[in-house]
């Protein structure tokens, strides 16, 4: 997803590297854009010393490296993307679950995006068959957490992965944080997860549609729609790949087999009260597959999904391709 500008309007606009993509903050009133750019860098960096399953020293690593032992304290960063990530796994009847960290390991997804990418041919397994044969997920009802006195304990063998929810916790948090400090409206996007919070320009924030956020802004017969608030995600299974094992992978990763759900999906956009919401709902669908425009219909979401053959289908409130919501 790009996020692209109105007519009417010229927000300030920020682009810069964090959380192994790229952020991208708009802010509708130019002259603030310092006090909303340093929100947002300093969200990012606790999101990332919190939640990042690639610092050895981030805290979801020193939890995780407590599995199978007693419960341990958490931060009160840690905890609300711990209960944002059970939550998501509840209103999914698990398609979202925060236990598949081993499952994304034994695909090969060990290391940030842009290492795995960088492998070199000798660095993978033979293509005779898989690396690693699939870790299904422990389940996130095997997790135990308190969130009065914020105890997480973890089952052993069993790895927190918040790469569902926490990219767009922060997206959230930041929004509201630099929309506050700014006084104005601001729109946050992380790699296609995209909050917005406070005042928008005349005519919303136009957002164009791709399978690849960091793709050039809006062309001929890109969908394009206008938010003002809440959050809008973009989830796909055609950008962030790799080949292990003579199979081509991706990042989505079904709880219940610990493999990569069978191809029917290649991108799903939602929309929703929070990008928390939208990206889950997004991740769901890819995961869900044929099943997925009938959970996304209960939900009332406004949903936009790509098939792998390239033909689209529209749901709730979502504009038919060339409208705007």
């Amino acid at each position: 997803m790009s996020a692209t500008l109105p007519a009417r309007a010229e927000p300030a606009t920020a682009v810069f590297s964090a959380l192994g993509t790229t952020a991208v903050l708009l802010t509708a009133d130019p002259a603030r854009a310092d006090d909303a750019l340093l929100i947002l860098r300093a969200e990012l960096a606790a999101i990332d010393a919190a939640c990042s399953r690639f610092r050895p020293d981030s805290e979801l690593s020193r939890a995780n490296a407590t599995a199978g032992t007693g419960p341990v304290p958490v931060s009160a960063l840690l905890a609300e993307a711990v209960e944002a990530a059970l939550r998501a796994a509840e209103l999914t009847d698990g398609a979202v679950d925060p236990t598949v960290g081993p499952a994304v390991v034994a695909l090969g997804y060990d290391r940030t995006f842009a290492q795995v990418a960088a492998r070199r041919p000798e660095d993978t397994a033979p293509s005779t068959g898989p690396a690693t044969a699939p870790r299904p997920a422990a389940g996130w009802g095997t997790v135990c957490w308190d969130p009065v006195l914020r105890l997480l304990r973890l089952p052993a063998g069993t790895t927190l992965d918040l790469g569902a929810t926490a990219k767009a916790l922060a997206a959230d948090r930041a929004a509201r944080g630099a929309a506050a400090a700014a006084g104005c409206g601001v729109l946050v996007n992380l790699g296609g997860d995209l909050s917005a919070a406070g005042e928008p320009p005349d005519g919303g924030w136009r957002v164009a549609i791709a399978d690849d956020h960091a793709a050039p802004d809006a062309g001929p017969g890109r969908p394009v729609v206008s938010i003002r608030d809440g959050g809008l995600a973009t989830s796909g299974t055609a950008v962030r790949t790799w080949r292990r094992g003579g199979r081509t992978l991706h990042h989505i990763v079904d709880p219940v087999t610990g493999d990569v759900p069978p191809p029917v999906w290649r991108t799903v956009s939602v929309a929703a009260g929070s990008c928390v919401d939208a990206n889950t709902a997004t991740t769901a669908a890819l995961v869900l597959g044929e099943s997925a425009p009938g959970w996304l219909r209960g939900t009332a979401l406004p949903a936009r999904l790509v098939r792998t053959d390239g033909s689209v289908l529209c749901l709730g409130a979502w504009p038919a391709d060339g409208g705007d919501r």
